[in-house]
């Protein structure tokens, strides 16, 4: 077994998995905090650095592209203070976490695993029901149904609709983003069959956010919420594999009008570029 502690956090390996815990130092960001303890199986694990500074080092780990519905609800942007997947090092603990490091590569190396993209989530996600406020709203999840609860600096136009209430097996997909400077962030729901390219501030399925200190913690329910939705490797609802493989090989027209449809879906917004790529090959093939 490996064990790092740090003010930041703890880490500890114990060959099959590890498991993060976040510092009490009042440096700890809220999200952390607010997230906990992490359980990282090591089949999730696609490498792990660290690197020294001259007071302090950091060590990261990479995750296989796919493996953590936080990471690909955030869409890698969550800043270092919020990642769950860094420490920092004190100088004096340099060789506990190069010995750290070492054993989790030597695992890694020992157990073959691999570093593609997971065709799975192998982390469950924030534990539910989980409740945000941040911005012009506030965004519940209970596993089930999204609420979202607007407050006096929403825009008047989206708060008239008052308090959303949305089914997670209608949403498609989820995005929290950011505030960037003077670009606003959000946490948006696309919805089938509604959706929308409206700024978040009017989108009643969005709430804006503006930089303060809460607005990380809404990636949380996007994590929530993306951990209940089909995997991204899943083929899209719309085109299930087996609809596909059901036409006749020779049926060259019905296949050509698929991918003119394929080709609209995309266009609007309804199927992303990863969905619209994969549903085309599948029609290729048939081709």
């Amino acid at each position: 077994m490996a064990e790092i502690i740090q003010r930041d956090g703890t880490w500890v390996f114990d060959g099959d998995a590890l498991r993060l815990t976040p510092g009490r130092d009042r440096n700890v960001s809220l999200l952390r905090r607010t997230l906990g303890e992490l359980v990282v199986p090591l089949g999730a694990l696609a490498g792990i650095s660290f690197e020294q500074g001259k007071k302090t080092g950091r060590l990261r780990l990479r995750l296989r592209e796919g493996a953590d519905p936080l990471l690909h609800a955030s869409g890698g942007r969550l800043t270092e203070p919020n990642d769950p997947y860094q420490l920092l090092v004190e100088s004096d603990r340099y060789g506990v976490a190069e010995y750290f490091t070492d054993e989790v590569r030597g695992a890694l190396l020992l157990d073959k695993v691999p570093s593609d993209p997971a065709d799975a989530y192998l982390l469950p996600g924030p534990p539910v029901p989980l409740s945000v406020s941040a911005g012009d709203g506030t965004a519940s999840f209970d596993g089930e149904q999204i609420r979202l609860e607007w407050n006096w600096k929403t825009e008047d136009a989206k708060a008239a609709a008052g308090t959303r209430t949305l089914a997670v097996t209608d949403v498609v997909a989820v995005e929290w983003q950011p505030a960037v400077g003077l670009e606003n962030g959000h946490l948006r729901f696309t919805v089938r069959g509604a959706d929308t390219k409206a700024p978040p501030k009017y989108d009643p399925n969005s709430v804006e956010l503006w930089g303060f200190k809460k607005d990380p913690l809404m990636a949380l329910v996007a994590a929530a919420v993306q951990a209940r939705l089909p995997h991204p490797s899943a083929a899209p609802v719309d085109v299930p594999p087996k609809q596909l493989e059901e036409q006749p090989r020779d049926d060259h027209d019905a296949l050509l009008r698929r991918l003119r449809e394929l080709g609209e879906l995309h266009r609007t917004g309804v199927l992303t570029d990863e969905e619209f790529t994969m549903a085309k090959q599948a029609v290729l093939k048939r081709l």
